[in-house]
């Protein structure tokens, strides 16, 4: 079959792939603490390692795929709420939580406190300090810039905020919860605890746009690309080949 065609389908595959992580980034414009992904292509060589290889057989036969996608880790906008547990990072730290799963990290840090006085996540994970999950009394709580979380003047615990090395595979679960490869959380250094503020989403709405606009726009020309040579290959199965 003709190669242009195996081009096409997958460079169809991969903008079809790519209108969905822009979609996704667009549905979370408002999920508070929400990185962004980016895509990232590679390219695919067909029929690799094949003796006889030349550059015209490259040229034909290098399709782009896409490789996957990666975190954009800038930060987002921080809102003021005056809710006295609420808490955004200003830096490229995360809140280290623990869920029925494992040790998550994230960047949403609108926290509640449970029944039993510990501290939430909005999605029920379990806030960790220093000391591993915290109990928060009642009273009055002041969190200062380095985590620290007091009631009523009295210490209660620190905020376990976490930074890693620039590369880091950060893997979202979720929309604004990610793991870590073991062993590449570090302490933060660089990061400060705001209380009373939110971090929004660092997706730009007009950039997201314009990412979906040219995505749809090249799967519509690939759709069209492969109508016309799939038109082209039955034209030759049944004009041509009877002939033969």
């Amino acid at each position: 079959m003709d190669s242009g065609y195996y081009a096409v389908c997958a460079g169809l595959a991969a903008q079809t792939e790519a209108l969905d992580v822009v979609g996704h980034n667009l549905a979370n414009l408002a999920t508070t603490g929400y990185r962004g992904e980016q895509t990232t292509f590679r390219s695919l060589m067909a029929g690799s390692g094949v003796a006889g290889a030349n550059y015209l057989n490259a040229a034909v036969n290098n399709f782009g795929v896409l490789s996957g996608s990666r975190l954009d880790l800038s930060s987002g906008s921080l809102t003021s709420t005056g809710n006295p547990l609420d808490a955004a990072i200003a830096g490229s730290g995360f809140f280290k939580v623990q869920s029925a799963q494992g040790v998550f990290y994230t960047r949403d840090g609108s926290f509640h406190v449970s029944g039993t006085g510990q501290l939430l996540t909005s999605e029920g994970n379990v806030v960790l300090g220093e000391q591993g999950a915290i109990t928060v009394p009642s009273g009055d709580v002041t969190i200062s810039s380095d985590g620290t979380i007091s009631v009523n003047g009295n210490l209660v615990d620190k905020l376990q905020v976490a930074e890693f090395a620039p590369g880091t595979d950060l893997t979202a679960l979720g929309n604004a919860t990610y793991t870590a490869p073991p062993g590449t959380a570090q302490p933060a250094a660089d990061s400060q605890v705001r209380q009373g503020m939110i971090e929004g989403s660092n997706v730009s709405a007009t950039q997201g746009v314009i990412q979906l606009i040219v995505a749809q726009r090249n799967a519509e020309m690939l759709g069209r690309a492969m109508g016309a040579i799939d038109g082209q290959l039955n034209q030759i199965a049944v004009q041509d080949l009877p002939k033969v």
